[in-house]
């Protein structure tokens, strides 16, 4: 895998187009535990993105995700505008000036988002949040010295198995936490999002190596 800045931009497009196809389903499951916006307001950041990076494949991958980081804390309403741009702003804060990333990279970038997350929406594993999405996925990735395609997917799985995880625990964050107990049965809106973008990237890498 060797992903340049014009590659980087063809993923958070593809992220886009994903989460814009997964716009109503996100609000649906918001509307249940949370402010019922969380599908419109990713849509609408991630659409501010793309316009906001498209002339950008002259950059270094760090700029484009910090970019994306900082147009999403500016456009994206609730919490998810400070937890989705902080964890873009860390990964390009990681990546640096670099122009072509790789496999390892990846991994370094995930570990990144994972911690401005935390740090940010003082969240852990547990509490029916992104996290719960995001950290299985970081956790298959540091199990191998080396991170591939085919540990990438079984990442992206374990994401998925952590949407699956949130509908049988109390949400302790956000809004949905004012429900207690009657928020069990429903899947974190966030941890859903999250799956969709690592899905997105995976499927993007994919189209790379086809």
């Amino acid at each position: 895998m060797a992903v340049n800045s014009a590659k980087l931009i063809e993923i958070i497009n593809l992220i886009a187009d994903d989460i814009n196809a997964n716009k109503e389903f996100l609000t649906e499951l918001d509307s249940a535990i949370g402010d019922a916006d969380h599908g419109i307001n990713m849509s609408k950041g991630f659409k501010a993105v793309t316009e906001k990076i498209s002339a950008m494949a002259d950059k270094d991958c760090g700029s484009i995700l910090k970019t994306t980081g900082m147009t999403l804390v500016s456009t994206v309403g609730g919490a998810s505008g400070p937890l989705y741009g902080t964890a873009f702003m860390r990964a390009g804060q990681v990546v640096g000036n670099k122009t072509e990333l790789n496999y390892d990279d990846l991994l370094v970038i995930l570990e990144a988002a994972l911690a401005g997350i935390k740090m940010r929406g003082k969240a852990e594993k547990g509490e029916k949040t992104i996290v719960d999405a995001l950290e299985p996925a970081v956790e298959v990735l540091r199990s191998s010295s080396s991170v591939d395609a085919k540990l990438f997917e079984k990442a992206v799985e374990a994401a998925k198995d952590g949407v699956e995880y949130t509908k049988g625990i109390i949400a302790k964050k956000g809004r949905a936490s004012y429900l207690g107990e009657r928020s069990i049965g429903h899947q974190d809106p966030g941890a859903t999002s999250t799956y969709i973008i690592l899905a997105a990237i995976h499927k993007a890498l994919n189209e790379k190596s086809s």
